[in-house]
C-alpha cells in the first residue's frame, strides 16, 4: 500500500518521503550508537579538513554529520506533514528549511546546556586568602581547630591554626595563608 501511494505521488512529495524515511533510519542508528557508547565523538567536530576562520570547538561547529541529520529530519518531515496543507510548493520548501534550521539551532542550544553541566566546580582553597571565616571549633594556641568559610557558593569547613593564640568558637577571623593545601592560617578580624 505504501509503495502504491508513493508511486502515485508527485516528485516533491516522493522526495520528502524518501528523505524522511532514510534520514530517520540514520537518526535512530546514530542515537542507539550514542547511547551504547559506540559513537566516539560528540558530534560537534568537523567532518572534513578545512581552513575556516571560525571556532571549531563546541556547539558552534556548523558542518557536521549530526547537524546535517538534524536539519534533514526537520526539513523532510515538515515537507511530508504540510504537503497537503500548503499549496505553494516554494513556500513549503522555505518552511521546511526554516524548521530544519530550527532543529539545528535547538541542537546548538542543547549542547550549550550540556556543556554548562560539564563545568569544574571544585573549590581551590587558595581563593580563601583574604576572606573572612568563622571559628567553628576553638583554635588553641599551637594547635588546630576548624573554621567555616564561604567559597565557591557554599560553606566549607577547613582545619585552621592561629597566629594570635587561642580563638574561641564564633570568632570572626581573616585567612592570611594556606598551609599544605588544606589548613588555613587565620588571624582575628581587624
Amino acid at each position: 500500500m505504501t509503495m502504491e501511494f508513493l508511486a502515485q505521488a508527485d516528485v516533491l512529495l516522493k522526495s520528502f518521503w524518501y528523505l524522511a524515511l532514510g534520514v530517520s533510519v540514520l537518526f535512530i542508528i546514530q542515537t542507539v550508537m550514542t547511547f551504547i557508547g559506540a559513537d566516539s565523538g560528540d558530534g560537534i567536530e568537523p567532518d572534513f579538513d578545512g581552513d575556516l576562520d571560525m571556532d571549531t570547538h563546541g556547539p558552534s561547529q556548523v558542518f557536521s554529520l549530526r547537524n546535517l541529520i538534524n536539519f534533514l529530519i526537520g526539513f523532510s518531515w515538515t515537507g511530508v506533514a504540510f504537503y497537503d496543507v500548503i499549496s505553494n510548493k516554494y513556500i513549503l520548501v522555505v518552511l521546511a528549511a526554516m524548521v530544519g534550521s530550527a532543529f539545528v539551532a535547538f541542537f546548538f542550544w542543547l549542547m550549550k546546556q550540556m556543556n554548562q553541566l560539564n563545568q569544574d566546580n571544585t573549590t581551590k582553597v587558595e581563593t580563601a586568602i583574604g576572606r573572612m571565616a568563622t571559628v567553628y571549633l576553638t583554635i588553641p594556641n599551637n594547635g588546630k581547630g576548624k573554621v567555616h568559610i564561604v567559597l565557591g557558593g557554599g560553606t566549607r569547613e577547613y582545619d585552621a591554626v592561629s597566629t594570635e593564640g587561642d580563638l574561641a568558637t564564633g570568632t570572626l577571623v581573616k585567612v592570611v595563608e594556606v598551609l599544605d593545601g588544606h589548613t588555613l592560617v587565620v588571624s582575628k578580624k581587624n
